[in-house]
């Protein structure tokens, strides 16, 4: 029983390790391939690259129902694997941009599959063995880390191409870890109906969404943009991929403790903490400062990052009643995570086209403050709710 177990962990932690390893090849490089080797504008990536997030919050709820419905999701794991990897593969086949545009709307349906299927297999899995989530998504975070590493210096030496050879074999590769995946998962369907009346009824609740979507949007869509940066503030592709394991590995550190450093100082002054390093990262940023210096930077991403999404989710845990805290929890992925990223990504990209990508970061920076101050208003309107309740009582 105990080699079952170990083998199940081994092939969940060895899947997020290289379905990370995957995204991180890819995504971060995509738009230096569509702007170096395609000859896009700035608009044009930021309308390609802002494709995902919209169709991930329509196709997640449709591959949670598939999932339900079939009852195998390994099987729809592998499959979204394998047409992920092949239609990822054929972006490179590709130069018309209309030909791109409706490829990406694919390519974003099948791999928007990926992550909260495997998430709802591990779920299941740690519940019922009695494991720390964490623990095995912290692969993920690593797997990320390298792999931009890796794609950075390979693109130097072979061409930016090659993001797409790397993307497609691992991706490939991780359906052999599948196979010793548990075969249960969690239910991905949500009511949203029934919870999303409740939830629009709570005031505290919309001003956490706005702030989500303020703070979010601006960290999500760095990832896309962080290569057009570093290249101008004097950086190789090399440097690119150096940048972005320094950001992404310091997340892990400050994810694996964030829960004791939540419950010492609260999730308000946490959340304001994270919200204001954001925006003073995206400031300094608009003020051109040389490639060394904006590496050396890259480590107060875990402070951010790495701080602000488990408070967040520590907030919905807490401060939503529990019969909807599941349409909660589906509201605040859509807004930062799907609409936030957009909109920071479609927006950011037409300021790169006008400008210069260093007003697409300053334009981060006006939208993270105007999140600090949303985080200040809830945390104003936390206080007062207390204050009522002591006094009801």
């Amino acid at each position: 029983m105990e080699k079952t177990i170990d083998k199940t962990s081994f092939s969940l932690k060895g899947f997020y390790l290289f379905c990370f390893f995957g995204i991180g090849s890819l995504f971060p490089l995509l738009g230096v391939y569509f702007k170096e080797e395609v000859g896009l504008s700035g608009t044009e990536i930021g309308t390609l690259m802002s494709i995902s997030p919209v169709v991930m919050i329509f196709a997640q709820p449709m591959w949670g129902m598939i999932t339900d419905y079939s009852r195998r999701p390994r099987a729809v794991l592998s499959f979204c694997l394998l047409f992920t990897a092949f239609i990822g593969y054929s972006i490179h086949l590709l130069n018309a941009y209309l030909w791109l545009l409706l490829l990406l709307i694919l390519f974003s349906f099948i791999q928007s599959a990926l992550i909260p299927v495997s998430d709802s297999i591990l779920l299941n899995y740690v519940q019922k063995e009695n494991k720390q989530y964490g623990n095995y998504r912290l692969f993920g975070a690593i797997g990320f880390a390298i792999a931009v590493y890796i794609a950075g210096r390979f693109a130097e030496i072979y061409g930016v191409h090659i993001i797409f050879y790397l993307f497609s074999g691992v991706l490939i590769l991780c359906i052999g870890f599948v196979s010793n995946m548990p075969k249960e998962n969690q239910s991905l369907k949500t009511d949203l109906r029934k919870g999303i009346g409740q939830l629009a009824k709570m005031p505290s609740f919309i001003v956490f969404l706005s702030a989500t979507f303020l703070v979010f949007g601006p960290i999500f869509a760095n990832n896309f943009y962080f290569g057009f940066y570093i290249q101008e503030t004097g950086g190789t592709l090399a440097g690119v991929g150096l940048a972005f394991l320094l950001a992404a590995g310091s997340e892990a550190p400050f994810m694996k403790f964030a829960g004791l450093t939540i419950k010492k100082w609260g999730i308000m002054p946490i959340m304001m903490f994270a919200a204001t390093i954001s925006a003073l990262r995206w400031t300094f940023y608009f003020f051109e400062p040389s490639f060394p210096v904006v590496l050396a930077t890259t480590v107060v991403q875990g402070f951010s990052v790495g701080l602000f999404i488990p408070a967040a989710m520590e907030y919905v845990r807490i401060y939503t009643p529990s019969e909807v805290r599941a349409t909660a929890v589906s509201l605040y992925t859509a807004v930062g995570n799907g609409l936030g990223s957009w909109f920071c990504t479609f927006i950011g990209g037409a300021i790169f086209d006008k400008y210069s990508i260093f007003y697409t970061y300053l334009f981060f920076a006006v939208l993270t403050l105007a999140g600090l101050f949303m985080v200040m208003v809830l945390s104003r309107m936390q206080n007062k709710e207390l204050i009522l309740a002591k006094r009801a009582i």
